[in-house]
């Protein structure tokens, strides 16, 4: 049997990009409109309404996603968008990859303004458009059955624009800061903002860089911009594709496993116990940390002190952060989102001396496989009959081998 083809995307914002571009653009390609007009309602955004119209855009048949927000709360708390995104039917991986582009915007506004990421007070991209936009356009390429994004280079715009700091030159930092490791250019004149904050954080989280060489087209759709310029078209421009082997062959391999966005929590401390280490480092396995490392490091004065880091995963880095605070003695968590790339991995059983032994079998990229043992039940055959741990952990290789 043939396997299915790689369906790709890629975004050619040769006038910029926006959020409601991008979710446009997804309509004009093939996404369900029900899907955008139903997405304030699916959000539990209550009197909040959208709307889908044709436009033209230098002469270019275009979708246009509007939103209708009542009056809303002076911007939120990462805490807040966190808590509509998590109450979302969106597919965990969907949900994982929004809060990643909102706690990198929240980073940066935390960086730009001298404060934390808790005390962030976003307001364009608090706002319910940008929750719209960033929800509904990661989402939407998820519906399409889009497996990778790229993404050509940028067009900054010029000139200021109005924000709720003030007016701001044109990219703002924010936006700038978002853009960073991306290609973009400035201009074209006259062209005021082209790139914004949601937009800017979309690029980031979803692209895999520049379009590929070679592609097979399979649709395309354009999203419009507010701004309708006399000398060209405002729009972005997404193509739906199919990647070739070729491509396939540059691009992260499948055989690799999926690349996932994950939180990594880090706390330095110089006033704790080692038992004090070891049970705050248990406390945080035990509430669903995918890795917990105590590692030495030296803090002001040139104390020895541990640095406690913990891997887990988007919805639980309030809780596990709040574990680290009230069962250690630090007095700040740092935060920050990292990918991981995990290699595809099944738990198979044997059965040895009427125990039952779990052996984790690892495929490496190229096919060959990787098994090992699980420490506890090999452990705990080992102590009940007698036998060398070795010996036990060999013998359930052998046992698997011949199953």
């Amino acid at each position: 049997m043939t396997a299915a083809p790689t369906r790709i995307a890629i975004l050619d914002p040769f006038s910029g990009i926006a959020g409601d571009m991008l979710l446009g653009a997804l309509v004009d390609a093939g996404l369900d409109e029900s899907f955008v007009t139903g997405l304030p309602a699916t959000l539990g955004l209550e009197g909040v309404t959208a709307s889908v119209q044709r436009v033209s855009r230098g002469q270019i048949a275009c979708r246009k996603v509007d939103f209708q927000v009542p009056p809303q709360p002076h911007g939120r708390h990462l805490k807040h968008i966190r808590a509509i995104v998590e109450a979302t039917p969106a597919p965990d991986r969907v949900k994982a990859k929004a809060m990643e582009a909102f706690t990198l915007i929240t980073e940066c506004e935390a960086a730009i303004h001298g404060t934390t990421v808790e005390r962030v007070h976003l307001h364009e991209v608090g706002s319910v458009d940008a929750i719209l936009d960033i929800v509904g356009g990661i989402w939407g390429l998820e519906r399409l059955g889009v497996e990778a994004v790229y993404c050509g280079t940028l067009p900054l715009g010029d000139g200021f624009v109005d924000t709720q700091h003030g007016r701001m030159a044109v990219p703002t930092a924010a936006t700038l800061r978002l853009l960073e490791g991306l290609p973009v250019r400035p201009g074209p004149e006259g062209a005021g903002e082209l790139v914004t904050p949601t937009g800017a954080a979309l690029v980031r989280v979803l692209s895999r860089g520049a379009p590929p060489s070679e592609y097979v087209p399979r649709g395309s759709g354009f999203g419009a911009g507010t701004k309708d310029f006399k000398d060209r078209a405002n729009a972005l421009r997404l193509i739906v594709a199919d990647a070739t082997p070729a491509v396939l062959a540059d691009a992260s391999p499948s055989d690799l496993g999926p690349s996932a966005s994950l939180v990594l929590l880090a706390a330095d401390i110089d006033d704790a116990t080692g038992e004090q280490l070891a049970a705050v480092a248990e406390s945080l396995r035990a509430a669903g940390a995918l890795d917990v490392t105590l590692l030495s490091t030296v803090m002001k004065k040139g104390r020895p002190g541990t640095r406690v880091e913990a891997l887990c995963e988007v919805p639980d880095a309030d809780r596990l952060e709040r574990i680290l605070l009230v069962e250690s003695t630090t007095i700040g968590v740092r935060r920050q989102v990292v990918s991981r790339r995990a290699l595809p991995r099944e738990v198979r059983e044997v059965r040895l001396d009427g125990e039952t032994i779990r052996v984790k079998v690892v495929t490496l990229p190229g096919g060959a496989r990787r098994a090992k043992p699980e420490f506890d039940d090999v452990q705990r055959l080992a102590a009940r009959s007698g036998r060398a741990f070795t010996d036990v952990a060999l013998a359930a290789l052998q046992a698997l081998g011949a199953s």
